[in-house]
């Protein structure tokens, strides 16, 4: 049986892929409350593309395939209050088995941006108890990391397609080849000995949504990868 374990969720507008590094400014307090539980313990959340599809508590939902994002920073910011500023680090993916909804349901016009916002919820939380998560918290099952590599004939026909995808966007402005290879030299992407990190980094550059992201994320294989990842990036 595959072992399983309980961590907070933080669904976010993006996709954040092994090995990336995702900086994160903290200003509403139930992830306030979600990174002190995570400096107290492991120092690890998962973060997980919001589901526009659903909710929690009228809260965002998660989709069920997220990574784990380990702090490796956390620090006070003073700007119109307190924030946190905290920088992670992408580890292992994982499948959701079981969603442990948040202790607080989300208020009738809350502004998450809004010091109003932030008393009512603190209000709130008070009332039910300061030990109550007000945030997702989710079991989850690591996904094994895929271990294959890519050769480099395949890792240049991905580039040539971002190139012909970017070159097609841009018009009626006109792309050069050389100057996409700038673009690459700048994102370090310029190799001969292609990793899985690379076709991470590539199909970022090569996303208009995040949604689109979602699928490369939940590869099994690379021969599976390969193909989101040409999905992702053939001219429509």
């Amino acid at each position: 049986m595959t072992e399983t374990k309980i961590i907070p969720i933080f669904p976010l507008d993006l996709v954040l892929f092994p090995r990336q590094e995702l900086p994160l400014r903290i200003f509403e307090p139930r992830y306030k409350q979600l990174v002190d539980d995570c400096m107290l313990g492991d120092g690890q959340f998962g973060v997980c593309l919001i589901d526009e599809n659903t909710s929690i508590n009228g809260w965002n939902s998660p989709k069920l395939v997220g990574t784990i994002a380990k702090i490796s920073k956390c620090e006070d910011v003073e700007l119109d209050g307190l924030q946190l500023h905290i920088e992670t680090l992408g580890r292992n993916s994982f499948k959701i088995k079981r969603i442990i909804p948040p202790s607080i349901s989300q208020p009738e016009n809350y502004d998450p941006l809004s010091v109003e916002g932030h008393q009512e919820i603190s209000e709130l939380h008070e009332k039910i108890g300061i030990g109550e998560k007000m945030y997702i918290q989710a079991e989850v099952e690591m996904i094994p990391e895929i271990d294959e590599n890519i050769s480099l004939e395949k890792w240049e026909s991905l580039v040539e397609l971002w190139k012909k995808k970017i070159i097609k966007q841009a018009l009626p402005q006109v792309v050069d080849s050389h100057s996409l290879d700038h673009v690459l030299e700048q994102y370090y992407l310029n190799t001969d000995t292609p990793t899985i990190d690379y076709i991470y980094s590539l199909s970022a550059l090569g996303a208009k949504d995040p949604n689109e992201l979602q699928p490369v994320l939940e590869a099994r294989s690379m021969d599976e990868l390969i193909k989101r990842v040409e999905e992702l990036l053939a001219v429509k």
